[in-house]
């Protein structure tokens, strides 16, 4: 049974809620939460078709690639650009040659085939997302810190309240997050690099 206080109480917080929702539309700002986007659903994709998907997202330079090393011994790890000589006998001077001073150096071309077995899991492919001309199709947001949870959720629902599209991705280390926001027009890296003001 609901009591007359209650009731009231009730009638308040309505007219309230009222108040607000036409002061925020006096403003032209919007309140209502906005549909989920609809996604095709990757697993009716052929395997050509998630490449040629993740290619499309995760544009960079064409004319190179990293590759992800782990050194056995000291369990260290990094990217470096892939090589077609890379540890060829009589060609590759590592360790004693820095791969940027080999004159050997021939830098492989990203290919649909190095994207698959980065799918595939055989390696481990990082792009150089910065183009010669300084322009980007994406922002990747790294959060690694103590608060990252925190953080990266925060970061979503400011995403979700600008009507900015943005995916989220737990790191390898599973200590960290990374969010990704995709382009469909290049923006200039020295505008996008602070603060990420660009066309999506």
């Amino acid at each position: 049974m609901v009591h007359k206080s209650d009731s009231d109480e009730l009638a308040a917080l309505r007219a309230e809620n009222a108040r607000l929702v036409s002061l925020l539309e006096a403003h032209g700002i919007e309140w209502r939460r906005k549909p989920p986007i609809s996604v095709q659903r990757v697993s009716v994709l052929s395997t050509n078709e998630k490449v040629a998907l993740f290619r499309r997202l995760f544009r960079g330079r064409d004319d190179v690639w990293a590759l992800r090393w782990e050194s056995k011994t000291s369990g260290k790890s990094g990217y470096s650009p892939a090589c077609a000589n890379e540890w060829q006998l009589g060609i590759c001077g590592k360790p004693r040659i820095k791969c940027g001073d080999c004159t050997h150096r021939q830098l492989i071309p990203v290919s649909d085939l190095v994207i698959y077995h980065h799918l595939a899991g055989t390696h481990t492919a990082g792009l150089y997302p910065l183009l010669e001309d300084d322009s980007c199709y994406f922002l990747a947001v790294d959060f690694d810190e103590a608060e990252w949870q925190k953080d990266a959720s925060a970061f979503m629902r400011s995403c979700d309240e600008l009507g900015v599209p943005a995916a989220l991705e737990i790191s390898r280390s599973r200590q960290g997050a990374h969010v990704w926001i995709f382009f469909f027009l290049t923006s200039f890296g020295p505008r996008s690099s602070p603060s990420g003001d660009c066309c999506y």
